[in-house]
């Protein structure tokens, strides 16, 4: 048998062979990195499409039903009551269809579940995928718990909601304005999906596509919960809640943003 050398014992990598290898992992990571960009790009678009399809489910509820999901006042007619006490019912999560009626004065309120009944009536009329508890989650009257209460967006740790805001005095997150029925776009807490779950090149991007790309005017409005609206990088350039001249901090790389799509 022959016994290597202490040269043969010793000897590595060629330079070549180290070059071919960091190849490799360069290559591997460009991979990667590629795919995380290309999945947050899919996500992104789906931010759209989602409320164009949810936009489109109240029209063609409101067209077979007369009233606004949620709100509607005859829906134990239709699918059964979850409770046959109204006031104990209001209270009484799903699990099925059987629901509970809203008081039918055309808005979605955020108090007494209409706005958790909203996506219910939705799924129980086949307009939504989905089942939905219809009722608050724990610890406050606006918990919204994706998958069981409210939607589950594509885009990560994002979901939707629906209530009624009407005209906002504006504070450190949200502009003044008259907002109507709004559709909420963020991460919820223990409240609605309000929390910033984007960047402000993100919510841009949405803006865009859905409206004019201006973070206080038309239907979508952007909102920032970190800081103060002192803070441009947060998400826009604006410096007051009645500032609606400003525009998206784009150079910003912070998830700065959440989303509000007004219907009015």
């Amino acid at each position: 048998m022959k016994i290597p050398s202490s040269k043969q014992a010793t000897s590595g990598f060629t330079l070549v062979e180290l070059s071919i290898v960091l190849v490799i992992l360069g290559l591997l990571v460009g991979g990667v990195l590629s795919g995380q960009s290309l999945i947050r790009a899919a996500e992104l678009r789906s931010v759209s499409s989602e409320y164009q399809r949810y936009y489109a489910a109240i029209q063609s509820f409101r067209d077979k039903y007369f009233a606004l999901p949620g709100d509607m006042s005859n829906a134990t007619q239709f699918w059964g009551a979850a409770h046959p006490t109204p006031a104990t019912c209001q209270t009484t999560a799903s699990t099925g269809i059987p629901t509970c009626d809203g008081n039918g004065d055309g808005r979605v309120a955020d108090v007494n579940n209409e706005m958790f009944r909203f996506w219910q009536h939705l799924a129980n009329a086949g307009l939504i995928e989905g089942q939905y508890s219809g009722v608050a989650g724990p610890g406050s009257a606006w918990h919204h718990v994706l998958g069981t209460n409210a939607p589950r967006a594509r885009l990560s740790n994002a979901g939707w909601g629906f209530s009624f805001a009407g005209n906002t005095a504006g504070d450190v997150a949200t502009y003044a304005l008259d907002y109507g029925h709004v559709f909420w776009f963020g991460s919820p807490t223990i409240h609605r999906p309000q929390s910033n779950v984007l960047k402000p090149e993100e919510a841009w991007n949405v803006d865009t596509k859905v409206d004019d790309g201006r973070p206080a005017t038309g239907s979508v409005i952007a909102r920032s919960e970190t800081g103060t609206w002192l803070t441009p990088t947060n998400c826009t350039t604006s410096t007051s809640f009645s500032d609606y001249a400003g525009l998206y901090s784009l150079s910003s790389t912070t998830m700065g943003c959440a989303l509000m799509f007004r219907q009015q």
